[in-house]
């Protein structure tokens, strides 16, 4: 996959404790950067999901239940 080059101004002490962390777990600063947006876009995708989906129509556990004793799958 081709890289492009992001920048972004961050708090010093925010920067220090990546360094730290980075240079004491092995980490390349870049992979970690790259992990961490990831993860929180993914975040951010679960989160419109559930709004999403909160809206939709429930039903009893108890009728879910009884459907799949009729089907013979319980």
């Amino acid at each position: 996959m081709p890289t492009v080059q992001v920048s972004a101004r961050i708090d010093a002490a925010i920067k220090r404790a990546l360094d730290d962390y980075c240079r004491k777990h092995g980490v390349v600063m870049n992979h970690f950067i790259q992990e961490a947006l990831l993860d929180r876009l993914e975040e951010l995708e679960d989160i419109e999901d559930l709004k999403r989906i909160r809206h939709e129509p429930t039903r009893p556990f108890s009728e879910v239940i009884a459907e799949l004793d009729l089907d013979g799958k319980v």
